[in-house]
């Protein structure tokens, strides 16, 4: 199908960019990549009369580490992420979620900042945001903001941006090295959207869990922490009867709906299941026995 008639903008330079955006208002939409945006336009879910396209602004393609953690930028690839030693060696749980994203072709072309803005509860990259405590950076005529995870996903394909916004970078905070991260889930092919997925993180150390992160997707309109289940692991040993506990309190806790792919009993005991797997794996990858 044909994306329906728009009118095209090419700005050069971010400050070229939140201008346009101020003047279009909610008529426009920001391309970076298309692996979100040109499908919606394809289906008609979504007929903006114009196109900011970003996707060249060099200014927004770095992936910078500092002392306050790893800063993605707007136009960076999946691929790009995907394949760079600072994010497997400084963002180990991003690393860990890139190559669920999709395909390869996909990722490829779509941008990691593009899934957190489109916002699909089914997506890696906001469950890893919440599971982190990543902070967004947004830029408008007005400034600056930053905006944290906690409250960047309002709804279904909803997030706080305003229709002035373009989301510029996300920052991961700085990861210890005591920590080990997963990316578990079900889909019914390779590179489908995942029916429940979860990003876990565990922190461990002197035998015992100080801090742990379980953000889950595909449960509801927005990623969600499960923090009962997290204060269930802190002060014990890592292993398969507390991470058994664990996953009861998720499937417990957990209110997925049914809808035609699984049904909300499927939904949470496949959550269960990735809860055990997840924290098994995190705590491997620091070379825990669990």
């Amino acid at each position: 199908m044909k994306n329906p008639p728009f009118e095209y903008h090419c700005p050069g330079s971010l400050n070229e960019a939140v201008t346009l955006l101020a003047e279009l208002g909610d008529d426009a939409k920001i391309l970076a990549g298309g692996q979100s945006l040109l499908p919606v336009m394809a289906l008609r879910l979504g007929t903006p009369p114009h196109i900011i396209d970003i996707g060249g602004l060099t200014e927004l393609a770095d992936i910078t580490v500092g002392s306050d953690g790893v800063t993605i930028g707007a136009t960076v690839r999946h691929r790009a992420a995907e394949t760079s030693d600072d994010i497997a060696r400084h963002a180990p749980l991003v690393a860990a979620a890139l190559p669920h994203v999709g395909h390869r072709a996909i990722r490829t072309r779509g941008t990691v900042l593009g899934s957190i803005a489109h916002a699909d509860p089914a997506a890696e990259m906001p469950a890893v945001c919440l599971a982190t405590g990543a902070t967004m950076v947004a830029r408008s005529v007005d400034g600056e903001r930053e905006i944290a995870a906690a409250d960047f996903f309002e709804g279904y394909l909803t997030t706080v941006l305003h229709d002035n916004e373009i989301l510029t970078h996300v920052r991961f905070p700085a990861w210890p090295a005591t920590a080990g991260a997963a990316v578990v889930e079900i889909s019914r092919r390779h590179g489908d959207y995942a029916l429940v997925g979860l990003a876990c993180k565990v922190d461990v150390t002197e035998g015992e869990i100080t801090s742990a992160a379980l953000s889950f997707l595909g449960v509801s309109g927005t990623p969600v922490r499960v923090t009962k289940a997290e204060q269930s692991l802190v002060g014990k040993p890592p292993g398969d009867t507390v991470f058994a506990t664990a996953a009861d309190i998720v499937t417990a806790t957990l209110k997925p709906g049914d809808d035609i792919h699984a049904t909300a009993n499927y939904r949470r005991h496949i959550a269960g299941v990735l809860t055990r797997r997840g924290l098994a794996e995190a705590a491997a990858r620091i070379g825990v026995p669990a």
